[in-house]
């Protein structure tokens, strides 16, 4: 079915199960996406590192390539959002992917000739698949209702899992690739990132049809007028701007405090595979509970399920306070840091979604992914020094500041819904 190509407006059980059918495909297509642009993003990050130590000889650059990334992915958060707005998701992710591709290309080039600016053009190009990545959460949302919008959302961020565990488990065959092939030394895990790079963008140009958000915008303008209470309520800014600062604070308390974690774990003696498996079990709860999340905020609520997200950040701070010189309590932390991550950051997104009226929602999107983005680079860049002053249960406290501002935006946020529904309730009647 081509772009553009309009199923009839919901009205019958044949046309919502027309609708409902393309929603289901969108989300296979989508989690499929997330999977292969995982492997690559995982795979990337892992060697930047310790690529950027061999190329410059100084260790204190090894740091960069993330934040390359993360400032990538920033700066293309919104331009990609605008083309999507523009054209439709399906170009969106694909040209996303395919800067990725370009990406990629340049590592192994920036590598082969010793040339460090190079490389770090090449990684700020990588993030603009961390970009799509991002943007196919809400693309999963462009065809849910009410009662699925978390739920979509959900399954897509918990595909990520897959990805983000297989691309680091595929750096020793990938290195023994690139031995054969002749490519220079660290960079032969990267075919297989190019590899999934590639896949990805074939998936989204073939299978991505009809494309999510135009076929959206092409029911609701066939839509039957709505009530004027109902046209009121479509656009929420309020409601936007308290997710936007759920989704980027939490963000920020999570890479803030995980970013310490392993040199934090080290200085305390602890062994390098004990650090390996906190900050998987860490990236386990970011991701793998995201359904259970997701089912919460359609049932729960979206702001209460940001609430109860800031509870589990909350935990995950105290207990890093208390027990920061235990191995076994830093663990505990990152697990429910990850599940606080994971509950603020669905929940926060498909309230965005919802309280963004059809015009203004894919602006408003990739403006909340560029503001999470560079929120956890500031993050992570002022979590060092604040180590470095107070220590590790100090960042915490600090971190719990910032948990505290979200609760507060919760509290008054969920004021504002009740006085909404209220007064909707008056006027109905």
């Amino acid at each position: 079915m081509p772009d553009g190509e309009s199923i009839p407006v919901p009205t019958t059980a044949a046309a919502v199960g027309a609708r409902d059918a393309v929603r289901r495909r969108s989300l296979v297509v989508l989690s499929l996406g997330q999977v292969l642009g995982g492997i690559g993003f995982g795979s990337t990050i892992s060697l930047g590192a310790v690529i950027t130590e061999r190329l410059t000889g100084d260790e204190a650059l090894a740091g960069l390539p993330t934040a390359a990334v993360t400032l990538g992915a920033a700066l293309l958060a919104m331009p990609l959002a605008s083309f999507a707005s523009r054209s439709g998701r399906r170009p969106a992710l694909t040209l996303g992917m395919l800067l990725a591709l370009v990406g990629v290309a340049l590592v192994v080039f920036g590598t082969a000739s010793g040339l460090f600016p190079v490389l770090l053009i090449a990684f700020a190009l990588i993030g603009a698949g961390q970009a799509a990545n991002l943007q196919s959460r809400f693309a999963a949302t462009d065809l849910a209702t009410d009662r699925t919008r978390g739920r979509d959302l959900s399954i897509v961020v918990w595909a990520t899992t897959i990805g983000a565990v297989l691309g680091p488990n595929l750096i020793g065959a990938g290195e023994a690739l690139g031995d054969v092939v002749g490519m220079p030394p660290l960079t032969g895990p990267y075919l297989f990132t190019a590899v999934a790079q590639l896949l990805a963008i074939a998936l989204y140009l073939v299978s991505l049809r009809p494309d999510p958000l135009l076929l959206a915008r092409t029911s609701s303008a066939e839509a039957p007028q709505a009530s004027a209470t109902r046209r009121a309520q479509a656009d929420r800014p309020g409601a936007a701007r308290y997710a936007v600062l759920a989704i980027a604070g939490s963000h920020g308390v999570m890479v803030s405090v995980m970013a310490m974690t392993p040199l934090h774990l080290v200085h305390h003696g602890a062994e390098l595979s004990v650090v390996g498996l906190t900050i998987s079990l860490h990236i386990a709860g970011m991701y793998a509970l995201s359904p259970v999340f997701g089912i919460l905020a359609d049932r729960l609520g979206r702001v209460a399920t940001i609430l109860l997200g800031q509870a589990l950040l909350a935990a995950s701070l105290v207990v890093a306070a208390v027990g920061a010189d235990s191995a076994l309590a830093v663990t505990a932390s990152l697990i429910l840091l990850g599940l606080g991550w994971s509950g603020a950051t669905v929940a926060g997104s498909a309230l965005l979604t919802e309280a963004s009226s059809p015009e203004r929602r894919t602006a408003r999107q990739g403006r909340s992914d560029a503001i999470m983005n560079v929120v956890g680079a500031a993050g992570a860049a002022a979590a060092g020094g604040v180590l470095g002053l107070i220590g590790y249960a100090g960042l915490a406290v600090c971190a719990l500041a910032v948990v505290a501002v979200v609760v507060i935006g919760g509290v008054r946020a969920a004021r504002s819904t009740r006085s909404a529904d209220g007064a909707t309730g008056s006027v109905e009647a």
